[in-house]
């Protein structure tokens, strides 16, 4: 029973990052971005640190936000508090300041590259109609028939099978470790369950036009909750 609220508040969390542009309302402990804030403005606003947030939410590069994403606010279940404590109780104000802002400046000089890798394969064959731009694109549009199989591009774990998130139509979503997922949308038919493993290259889906006006597959890779180009991922062919 725990697994199981566990993996949906995991699932909750993912579909809220693809949401960038979403309004719905988060759960305790998280905040969704609006436009203008900073790291250092929701840190504050919820009374801890950027770096605890920072390490919350895996953020590679800490001033990079987009408008719509989740952040984690509050810790994690089981995680130690003491850093935000030991700040309020610190005696020195300005020694406190001089090391806050130094723990900044050391995140704010965080590349914004991911500091780990994935293989991928392609996820479908067919023609790549629209490619990734980070701001109207989050992903890469891969075009063919209807019914064209959708393969997993990595192993994982699917954490998302369904069609609540609008724009996405029928929707995957696989975990595949603590940095990265996949999506997968406009499927025609979702052939896994959420919980179930998938090895690179397994049919997951296959192709269609769920909530889109063409047959397509639209296809995601996220590192810490943020959209990245996969075609630099993806191999030549």
């Amino acid at each position: 029973m725990l697994t199981t609220k566990i993996r949906r508040l995991v699932c909750a969390a993912m579909v809220a990052a693809l949401a960038a542009c979403g309004s719905a309302p988060v759960g305790p402990g998280y905040y969704r971005v609006e436009r203008g804030d900073t790291l250092y403005k929701i840190a504050h606003s919820n009374r801890t640190s950027v770096q605890s947030l920072t390490r919350w939410n895996n953020l590679s590069n800490p001033d990079s936000l987009e408008v719509g994403q989740v952040l984690r606010v509050a810790p994690p279940p089981g995680t130690a508090t003491a850093s935000t404590g030991s700040a309020r109780g610190s005696t020195s104000g300005s020694a406190s300041a001089g090391a806050s802002s130094a723990s900044r400046s050391a995140a704010a000089d965080t590349p914004a590259a991911p500091a780990s890798s994935i293989s991928l394969i392609w996820p479908a064959t067919g023609n790549v109609v629209r490619g990734f731009d980070g701001n109207n694109s989050k992903g890469i549009d891969i075009a063919n028939a209807a019914g064209t199989p959708v393969f997993a591009a990595a192993g994982g774990t699917v954490v998302y099978a369904s069609n609540g998130l609008r724009g996405y139509g029928n929707l995957l979503i696989i975990k595949h470790n603590a940095d990265y997922l996949t999506a997968y949308a406009h499927n025609r038919s979702l052939l896994v369950k959420e919980g179930e493993t998938v090895q690179q290259g397994q049919k997951i889906a296959e192709m269609g036009d769920s909530d889109n006006d063409r047959v397509m597959l639209h296809f995601e890779l996220r590192y810490a909750g943020r959209s990245i180009d996969p075609a630099r991922s993806l191999p030549p062919r």
